[in-house]
């Protein structure tokens, strides 16, 4: 199964997208979308949603996973950031795959095994689950690549659940 995780953002986007095939993972492709800051909210918003839409054309995702929001700062930027979170679940919605939701901590937790985990140790764990030769440069690509797996770590869960009622 091919999973796409986003880590939302307005200025950039972190994708990735990994295989699951029985306990094994891997990734596929893992990257950016950056936006201009010297283009309007709305240009910004456009292009994410172009962008994201090529992107689930191309490698045929068959569920996507996005990190929720957590702010305690800055209001403007959490609204800004929601716009682009909104935009990003639409792609989802119109290529017609399922759309997930994790908190920062249940990401945490489901990669390095607590929720208070440090980043450089998520992007380490995400470098030894898929077998990286090294951790992303980018830390939005390794924080999306630790959604698609914390999506894969909690549907396993879900199914052995399922299996045993």
């Amino acid at each position: 199964m091919k999973i796409l995780g986003v880590d939302p953002g307005l200025a950039e986007i972190g994708y990735g997208v990994i295989e699951k095939d029985g306990n094994s993972l891997s990734q596929i492709e893992f990257g950016l979308i950056s936006t201009s800051s010297e283009k309007s909210d709305l240009e910004r918003l456009n292009v994410v949603f172009e962008e994201l839409t090529q992107i689930i054309k191309s490698l045929e995702p068959e569920q996507m996973a996005v990190e929720e929001l957590f702010f305690n700062k800055n209001a403007k930027t959490a609204i800004r950031v929601g716009q682009a979170r909104g935009v990003i679940l639409l792609a989802g919605s119109r290529a017609d795959i399922p759309v997930f939701e994790y908190t920062p901590l249940e990401v945490k937790q489901a990669v390095v095994g607590h929720g208070r985990a440090e980043k450089m140790q998520v992007q380490q764990m995400v470098k030894t689950l898929l077998g990286l030769a090294e951790i992303p440069a980018s830390e939005d690509a390794a924080d999306a690549l630790a959604v698609s797996i914390c999506h894969c770590h909690t549907e396993s869960t879900r199914n052995s659940w399922s299996e045993m009622l």
